[in-house]
Order: structure tokens, then C-alpha cells, then sequence
């Protein structure tokens, strides 16, 4: 697409949104123009998966997708639910997952993965990406379950937490200080005291760095351990997310706007969405995976949790990375053992910006993981999770020299389990 096309699509999207208040059935041509607009530039940027798509009948893809929620085992894993409430009255939604009390299945689980001494009583807080939830966490949390306890919660607005008070009720903008305001209220009602290492994907990873932004002393005095997986400390609006100049600058123009309007009316968005669902799961494969050969019931899963996440919620989030800017905050992390992993062919939080917070904090394991895309815990959850056992070995919380090698391969070749 050239630029002067990109630009006239773009153009196009925003006039029909601008013109759709008071006119009769305008909203309806609207949101079909918006998604026009979108479409085009996404299928661009992802016309292999388009096409190969295109081969297969509607149905036999609709039936296929069913087969496959009722038969993935995915995001199936459940802990001790509870509700904190954020400083807004937002409800948080968490899980969490003890020490497994049954003493005949504890040792062999824990010699497994990390050799034959207990683990020391630390809590692992895990925080999800932009349109995911808890469940992303699939294959890490079945590895550790009954080894270490762990926290696993939904962002507001995301999973089974509320929608934000304050951006319904007040109709203020999400902002990354708040996420991690949010955490810290989960952190209180999960783990008042003692020991704690943070893990974050993505937006789960710019939740922890807000954390320790506002929180230092939290830092300080209680976290032993960080990972930051897949994610930035700013310059999100310098990504290109893998389309040419034209296409990236179409977007920047139109889609905050677009997405701002079509949020405004997400009942008919969301039957479109329906509609075109063949169309969002190639755009979903292709900037979560780099794969070939991914197990079709992961990609699934990850599509299902993308899906379920409302476009207003999409709308409200998105202009809340633009402003995040959190390199500063990387220095509380100096002198604590620091996992920073990303997938090399990442087009959504590109590797580049886990090397330039890997060179912030020169004491912290840098990992790149080659055929890996935004979604690399579940892409390639064996890497992820051997590189969290050791980095939990690096804090103290288990003996050294563990390892888990293998666990949970997404191969399309694997069996589930």
C-alpha cells in the first residue's frame, strides 16, 4: 500500500466516524468504514495468514474453532479466589495458589523442578498483558503450582475483574500509575508480608515498573526477584509493529480516534467483530506468534482471551502506552537478580526495548528467544518457565543449580496436557 493510498483510507475511517453523530444509521456505516480502514492495513501486514485463511470454508473454520474451546485444555488451571478494591472501588479479581499441602505429591513435585530442598516461603505475583488475563499464565503456573506459592490476578477491565470505576463512573483515562497502584492493592490483600518476586508480560510488565515508580520502599524491602517478559519502559509510539512507513503512520492517525468513537458504541462494534472473526484471528496469529507450528488449541486459547476483551476496554487502554515512560523507574531493580526475556520477532513490545532495559540493569539475565513473537509464554512456555526457576534460584527462593527443562512444549506436534 502506498502512503498516499494508506492516507486516504485513513482519512476516509475518520471522516465516516466524525459524520456518523445524528445521522440516521450512521453509526452502523461508521464502525463498517472503521473497520475497513483497519482491515486493510492489517491484513496487509498479515496477508500469508489472510490468504491461507481464505483457502478454508467459513463453516469448517467456525466448527474447527468450536472443537477446539471445548476440547483445549488451556486456562482451565483455578487457585483460591478473592476481591481486592482498588483506591477507585474498581474490584480486583485474584487467584491464589499455595504450597500443595498433600505431603506424598510436595517433595517429588519440588525435587522435579528444583532439587530436593524446600523452597524458601516466597510469593511470585504475576501480572498479564494488554487484552489477556490471568489465564495467559498457563503453562508457568501448572509448572510451579504446589512448588512456590503464587498470585495470579486480572488487570481492571480485563478477566473477571470490574471495569474501572473511575473510567465508567468518572470517565477518567487509564493510566499505567494507576495499573500499578492497582497491583499494589492486590499485593496488600495477597501478601502482607514476606518475600516477593514480580513477574510481568507486556502491559504486565509497564504494571510492575509503575510499581516500584511509586512504591521504592515496596521494592526495597521486600521484592527478591523481577522478570520482565516481552515488554518496554517507553518509546511504544516509535513502534512500527511491522507495516511499512505508510501503514504506520495510517494507524497512528486514525486508530486512536476510531477506536475512541466505535467504543462509544461497542454493541454494534462487537457484532461486527463476530462477523469478522476469521479476519481478527489471522491478525491475532500474527502479532502473537512467529511459530509455524504452534498447537492450533494455544492459538486459540490466545485468541479467545483477545476477543473477550471489549472494545471499549481496547479504546480506553490504548492511549495509556503512548504516555508510558518508565525507564527512570528500572534503577529500583539495580542489584536485585533480574530476568529480562523477550521473543526476537516480537512486533508488539519489539526485542530492541528489552535490550535497552537489559542495558539499564547490566546485572540482569537478558534472553532472547529466537521463532518467538509478543506471546512467547505461551509460544514457547519450556524457555519461559526454565528461565523463571532459575531466576527464583537467583533470588534465594530455591536451592542452587535447578532447572526445568521441556515443560509444556506448544508444538502442534505435542499432545495437551
Amino acid at each position: 500500500m502506498s502512503e498516499s493510498s494508506a492516507e486516504a483510507v485513513a482519512d476516509a475511517a475518520t471522516a465516516a466516524v466524525a459524520s456518523a453523530a445524528g445521522a440516521p444509521g450512521g453509526w452502523r456505516r461508521a464502525t463498517g468504514l472503521a473497520g475497513v480502514a483497519i482491515g486493510v492495513l492489517a491484513t496487509g501486514a498479515a496477508a500469508g495468514v489472510a490468504i491461507e485463511r481464505m483457502t478454508v470454508g467459513r463453516d469448517m473454520r467456525r466448527k474447527a474453532r468450536l472443537a477446539l474451546d471445548s476440547a483445549g485444555p488451556y486456562g482451565a488451571l483455578r487457585g483460591t479466589p478473592g476481591k481486592a478494591y482498588a483506591d477507585d472501588g474498581t474490584e480486583l479479581y485474584y487467584e491464589v495458589d499455595d504450597l500443595d499441602p498433600d505431603p506424598a505429591t510436595t517433595p517429588a513435585r519440588r525435587r522435579r523442578l528444583f532439587g530436593r530442598k524446600a523452597p524458601a516461603p516466597v510469593t511470585v505475583v504475576f501480572s498479564h498483558g494488554y487484552c489477556l488475563n490471568q489465564d495467559s499464565w498457563h503453562f508457568q503456573r501448572a509448572a510451579l503450582r504446589g512448588v512456590v506459592r503464587t498470585v495470579h490476578w486480572d488487570q481492571r477491565s480485563h478477566g473477571r475483574s470490574g471495569r474501572g470505576a473511575a473510567q465508567v463512573e468518572r470517565g477518567e483515562p487509564v493510566t499505567i500509575d494507576q495499573l500499578g497502584q492497582d497491583l499494589k492493592t492486590v499485593i496488600d490483600a495477597t501478601v502482607p508480608e514476606g518475600p516477593i518476586v514480580l513477574v510481568g508480560h507486556s502491559m504486565g510488565g509497564m504494571t510492575v515498573m509503575a510499581l516500584a515508580d511509586q512504591y521504592p520502599e515496596l521494592v526495597r524491602e521486600r521484592v527478591v526477584g523481577v522478570a520482565l517478559v516481552g515488554t518496554s519502559s517507553g518509546n511504544l509510539g516509535e513502534v512500527n509493529f511491522g507495516l511499512p512507513v505508510a501503514g504506520v503512520n495510517a494507524v497512528r492517525r486514525v486508530l486512536p480516534g476510531v477506536l475512541k468513537a466505535l467504543g462509544q458504541r461497542a454493541d454494534l462494534v462487537e457484532k461486527g467483530r463476530r462477523a469478522t472473526a476469521d479476519l481478527f484471528a489471522g491478525v491475532i496469529k500474527r502479532y502473537s506468534f512467529a511459530s509455524r507450528d504452534v498447537d492450533p488449541a494455544v492459538t486459540r486459547f490466545a485468541e479467545r482471551m483477545i476477543e473477550g476483551t471489549p472494545i471499549d476496554v481496547v479504546a480506553e487502554y490504548y492511549p495509556a502506552f503512548n504516555d508510558h515512560d518508565k525507564t527512570e523507574a528500572l534503577a529500583h531493580f539495580a542489584g536485585l537478580p533480574v530476568l529480562v526475556l523477550a521473543g526476537v520477532q516480537d512486533l508488539v513490545t519489539p526485542s530492541e526495548h528489552s535490550e535497552a532495559i537489559a542495558d539499564l540493569l547490566p546485572d540482569a539475565e537478558l534472553v532472547l528467544v529466537p521463532d518467538a513473537g509478543h506471546l512467547v509464554i505461551l509460544e514457547h512456555p519450556e524457555v519461559v518457565t526454565d528461565r523463571l526457576a532459575d531466576l527464583l534460584t537467583r533470588a534465594g527462593a530455591v536451592p542452587a543449580g535447578a532447572t526445568v527443562g521441556g515443560y509444556g512444549s506448544t508444538s502442534s506436534a505435542a499432545q495437551p496436557g
